[in-house]
C-alpha cells in the first residue's frame, strides 16, 4: 500500500495571523495543493491527514465546527478529483497531557495501525517540524517538506532546521512534491539503469 501522511494547516489550507482555523469559512485551500494530490490518488495513492487541533482543548470552537471544516476540505478535494481517506486529529490543549499531540507519535501510530502499514512504509509530507518529527519517531524513511505555511521562508535545496528530522527532503510546493514522487515510482523503461540517488518510495 502506498500511504501518505499529510499535516493540514499549511500544508493543504493557507493560515491566517491567527494561524488556526476556527470556522469553515476561513479555511482555504493552498493554491494548487487538491489537484496535485488528486494525481497521487490517480496513481494508486491513500492519503491521510494528522493533525493537531489545541483549539477545541481551548474552547475555541468545538467538534462541530472541526467537522464542518473536514467536510468542506473533503468537497474542495473532490471537486479536484481526489479524496483524502481520513483525518486522524489530537483534540487536546497545549497544556493536556497526551501522547497523540505531534511531535509525539499517537497519531501517526493510530494511522499506521488503521492501515496495517510498517512505520517505514510511511511517506509523510508537511510543513512544519513537528509532522516529520512524529513521523519519524515511528520509523518514517520518507521525509518531505514543503516550503509552505510555516516553512515559506524555506527553499528546496538548502539545509533544513536543526530542528527538523534528518534526512528531510525540501520541495517549493506539493505540486512539485507529487512530480518527484510520481517520477521515482514509474515503471523503468527498457535500458534503463537504476538510479541510487532517486527517491527511496515504499509499495
Amino acid at each position: 500500500m502506498k500511504i501518505a501522511i499529510l499535516d493540514r494547516d499549511g500544508t493543504l489550507n493557507a493560515l491566517g495571523d491567527e494561524e488556526f482555523i476556527a470556522s469553515e469559512t476561513d479555511w482555504h485551500p493552498v493554491p494548487g495543493a487538491f489537484e496535485a494530490l488528486a494525481r497521487l490518488n490517480r496513481a494508486g495513492w491513500h492519503l491521510v491527514v494528522a493533525t493537531n487541533q489545541p483549539g477545541l482543548g481551548r474552547g475555541l470552537f468545538d467538534v462541530l465546527a472541526l467537522n464542518a471544516i473536514h467536510a468542506r476540505m473533503h468537497r474542495l478535494m473532490a471537486a479536484a478529483g481526489g479524496r483524502i481517506d481520513a483525518v486522524f486529529y489530537c483534540p487536546h490543549a497545549d497544556s493536556e497531557p497526551c501522547t497523540c499531540r505531534k511531535p509525539l507519535p499517537g497519531l501517526m501510530e493510530q494511522i499506521r495501525d488503521r492501515y496495517g502499514v510498517e512505520g517505514g512504509d510511511v511517506v509523510a509530507i508537511g510543513s512544519c517540524a513537528i509532522h516529520l518529527q512524529a513521523a519519524a519517531a515511528i520509523g518514517a524513511r520518507q521525509l518531505h517538506g514543503v516550503c509552505t505555511g510555516r516553512a515559506a521562508d524555506l527553499s528546496p535545496g538548502q539545509p533544513v532546521p536543526q530542528d527538523w528530522p534528518a534526512g528531510t527532503r525540501l520541495h517549493a510546493s506539493l505540486a512539485a512534491l507529487v512530480d518527484a514522487l510520481l517520477e521515482a515510482t514509474a515503471a523503468p523503461r527498457p535500458g534503463d539503469a537504476p538510479d541510487a540517488g532517486g527517491l527511496l518510495v515504499a509499495v
